[in-house]
């Protein structure tokens, strides 16, 4: 695992110990990036099951403000920290011990809110649709954001979770990457360009 472009290009990254985790491959990490463009530098950025902190980190590297990583088991928060300071970027970030549900409760009542959110929990496991309900309660995704949801390919993801709108997706073998943005029954037929 490697930081592949940025201030940070090159660094090596560690896994969690003790986790069979799942990186986002160096193919789809690099694929996701090429359709999100630019990164801004005011960009706040939200990794939630961040597990290494490998896409996070992506992010702060291609010139974001701030991430916050966000995992509710020891090893990955120790991981994130050690990647973190491997990479120079531990200034920018912000890293809690919690679960996805906990977090987004409480980065709502703060007023907290990011134009990226980076999903990816564990597969077989049917968490994505109320996590994205829980995001759209809570309000923490700015109005032009966008979500990244890194998901098992044969799990189908609904068009629409409360007000989010899966505007695009695309599948690299065993993965499939979707992307949620807010949305109204006649965005249906949009494309990812007008990101």
């Amino acid at each position: 695992m490697r930081v592949i472009t940025g201030k940070s290009k090159g660094s090596k990254l560690i896994a969690p110990k003790g986790l069979h985790t799942r990186p986002t491959s160096d193919k789809v990490k690099e694929a996701i990036f090429n359709i999100l463009g630019d990164i801004s530098d005011k960009s706040q950025v939200l990794d939630l099951y961040a597990g290494s902190g490998n896409m996070g980190i992506e992010f702060l590297s291609r010139g974001a403000n701030v991430c916050y990583f966000i995992d509710n088991d020891i090893n990955s928060i120790k991981s994130i920290k050690e990647n973190l300071n491997r990479t120079k970027l531990i200034e920018q970030a912000v890293v809690y011990k919690n679960t996805a549900e906990k977090a987004l409760s409480i980065l709502g009542s703060k007023g907290i809110v990011f134009d990226f959110i980076f999903l990816d929990p564990p597969y077989e496991k049917e968490i994505i649709v109320p996590i994205l309900e829980k995001i759209s309660k809570n309000k923490i995704l700015k109005d032009k954001g966008i979500i990244v949801v890194e998901h098992e390919s044969k799990l189908i993801l609904p068009k629409f979770a409360n007000n989010l709108f899966k505007k695009d997706f695309r599948k690299y073998g065993g993965t499939t990457i979707s992307f949620y943005i807010y949305g109204r029954l006649n965005d249906e037929c949009s494309l990812l360009g007008d990101f």
